[in-house]
């Protein structure tokens, strides 16, 4: 597109006009909007449903065997950790879960079981996102496969991969990823999107009519200049980023250009981050100096209302869902009535 019709452009979030959704929602992470205005977002605790009229409903992950333990410290150390959420062809809530390092499936009133924790007879990994499409696909990507995970954020470990499941069960259709996070495609389903965290780029891969990907080729800048996390497209072919950390809403055109839609960043602890990044000498002590007030460590973003032209921002560490009006509307998931 031409870039004088980009509605983005000399465009930026006015921060009083920002909206807050829900209260006490712990790492509300990945978000999924429906028409009628209700809000699901993935939770430390398990998934958290919020009605048009605000009205909360935290529905926990019901699981054969012994029973888990509900609070939010204990499940981030060493049980469930929901992280991307998706809804199934049938409408039930598909979980890529970060802490038990499996995909997994939920209905509405929680009953939940696992779909998937390992391939070809070796763990998954650390499941990150999932991602349906209009053939009832399920897409997903896997962070990193070395343990503890975290090493892979000092290392750069190139060992992030996107999956998919479909009538031929489960495989691997793109490795090498550095810090594989969210995966989203384009209008036509031609082109997946791919945020590598840990290089601080968007790949991109051409996909075949049998889910087979090629083509692959970083997508914008090799450096955003930040970490990416979390995205989605809209109907103008823009990528809006959030930058985790860095704790800034990007967007990247069409043409190549890298917008700056909301900066809540804190730029001396950004910097002293920066250094060991790049010494790889990072801790989680200097992440968290980092975020932000606003959605601290902004993780994703997912468009809503009526007319897709509602942002919402999850985060890691915050416990609201802000919200604003952009100026064109959002790229509608698989789950989205079609006009």
């Amino acid at each position: 597109m031409s870039l004088n019709l980009n509605p983005l452009l000399g465009w930026q979030v006015d921060r009083a006009q920002i909206v807050h959704h829900g209260s006490g929602l712990q790492r509300p992470e990945c978000i999924l909007a429906e028409p009628d205005g209700t809000l699901w977002t993935a939770d430390a605790r398990g998934v958290m449903r919020i009605a048009p009229d605000g009205a909360q409903q935290l529905i926990r992950q019901q699981a054969a065997g012994p029973d888990r333990p509900l609070d939010a410290q204990s499940l981030i150390l060493g049980g469930s950790l929901p992280n991307g959420i998706a809804f199934s062809a049938e409408g039930d809530i598909l979980i890529a879960n970060f802490g038990t390092d499996a995909i997994e499936l939920m209905t509405r009133d929680g009953r939940s079981r696992t779909l998937f924790n390992q391939l070809d007879g070796r763990p998954l990994g650390k499941t990150n996102f999932v991602l349906t499409d209009s053939r009832g696909r399920i897409w997903f990507t896997v962070t990193t496969r070395q343990v503890p995970w975290t090493r892979s954020i000092n290392d750069k470990t190139a060992d992030g991969y996107v999956g998919l499941i479909d009538e031929r069960g489960i495989r691997i259709v793109a490795d090498g990823f550095v810090g594989t996070n969210e995966a989203r495609l384009d209008a036509n389903e031609e082109w997946l999107y791919v945020a590598e965290t840990n290089a601080r780029r968007i790949s991109r891969l051409r996909v075949m009519p049998d889910g087979a990907l090629s083509d692959r080729q970083v997508y914008g800048p090799a450096d955003l200049g930040g970490f990416p996390d979390g995205f989605a497209l809209d109907v103008a072919g823009n990528l809006w980023i959030t930058l985790v950390l860095t704790e800034r809403l990007i967007a990247l055109t069409p043409d190549g250009q890298v917008l700056t839609l909301l900066d809540d960043g804190r730029p001396q602890a950004l910097a002293e981050y920066e250094r060991h990044y790049q010494a790889g000498t990072t801790t989680p002590e200097l992440m968290a100096a980092c975020r932000g007030t606003l959605a601290p460590m902004m993780a994703s973003i997912a468009f809503g209302g009526p007319d897709l032209r509602t942002v919402y921002l999850g985060s890691l560490a915050g416990s609201t869902l802000p919200s604003f009006r952009s100026p064109v509307a959002g790229l509608p998931l698989a789950h989205w009535p079609r006009g």
